[in-house]
């Protein structure tokens, strides 16, 4: 009942936010970079930070300080969306809203080289889904497939949290993925979105890390993971600024040159995804240590063999 509750709710907040927002110039304008060459609302995502906070006080604000973290992390993304926010106001409270995901989840208790991992592996995480928010489909899709995986692990595996969480954000990415998951976009999820998503994407998977002593469910993001870092390297090599804005994804390749279908591309990542994420889970219920290791080195090979084969060599490693 809550799903319905909260889908009808979302989905007419969407719509009521895509009716005025022109009003308020929240446009994304193509540019050089970009994978569209329409005129497209953006910020959209703000529906998915809206979604944990609501459930969240209908629930007695059962985390506080996570809810502290998003309610600030996505605040500021959104005023990054709106106007230009300096990039050191920006990281500071990124670095807050982090810290205050460790203290709800008892990070602090653990060795100081566990959190500086920890740390370093969920700003990674929030930098990597907003680099790979770039086509349409492809956060909404991407994270069903995310937050789905992780139902199904609360649900059958290890209990780690209130499943109406993941049923809460379920109905937020669809009532936005009915009006981004289409050959020309009405909105956009912004940095609000990709940038929130990420927040809670990882509060979930360290909570599941630290219920199960395990690191392996880091591999649920492994498709971004591998895009992402390995574009970083390849950007090393051609002897560019890794922080500057670019279009050098293998995705964004894939739709800008050889003009791919946008939901066909965010399709296929978020399904490989699944995949992966189900192997996952079957290493981890029969204990198959060595699996998880197997799988990450074949999906690097994998993905290193395609883009070789449609970018080359000489095209990785020039300066865009």
């Amino acid at each position: 009942m809550i799903f319905f509750l909260f889908l009808i709710f979302l989905f007419s907040s969407l719509l009521l936010y895509i009716k005025i927002a022109p009003h308020y110039n929240i446009i994304d304008k193509p540019n050089i970079r970009s994978s569209h060459k329409h005129f497209t609302i953006r910020g959209g995502g703000i529906i998915f930070p809206i979604s944990v906070l609501i459930y969240a006080a209908y629930s007695g604000f059962e985390f506080p300080y996570f809810i502290i973290g998003l309610f600030l992390i996505s605040t500021v993304s959104f005023l990054d969306d709106l106007y230009t926010i300096s990039n050191r106001v920006r990281l500071t409270i990124h670095l807050i809203s982090v810290l205050l995901l460790f203290f709800q989840v008892g990070l602090f208790d653990f060795p100081f080289w566990v959190i500086l991992i920890a740390l370093i592996f969920i700003i990674g995480i929030i930098n990597a889904y907003n680099f790979m928010d770039g086509i349409n489909g492809i956060t909404a899709l991407y994270s069903l497939a995310i937050i789905g995986s992780l139902y199904l692990i609360n649900k059958f595996i290890t209990f780690f949290i209130d499943s109406e969480y993941f049923i809460v954000i379920g109905a937020s990415l669809l009532s936005f993925g009915f009006f981004n998951v289409r050959k020309k976009a009405k909105v956009f999820a912004g940095d609000v979105g990709s940038v929130s998503m990420a927040f809670v994407i990882s509060f979930l998977l360290i909570t599941l890390m630290i219920k199960t002593h395990s690191i392996v469910w880091i591999l649920l993001l492994s498709i971004y993971g591998i895009d992402t870092v390995i574009t970083i390297l390849f950007r090393i090599i051609r002897r560019e600024n890794i922080f500057k804005a670019h279009c050098s994804h293998f995705y964004q390749f894939l739709v800008n040159e050889k003009k791919f279908n946008h939901i066909i591309i965010s399709s296929t990542y978020s399904l490989l995804q699944i995949l992966i994420n189900l192997c996952i889970a079957y290493a981890y219920i029969n204990h198959i240590t060595f699996l998880p290791l197997i799988l990450l080195f074949i999906l690097i090979i994998f993905y290193l063999a395609i883009r070789f084969s449609f970018e080359g060599w000489f095209k990785l490693a020039k300066r865009y």
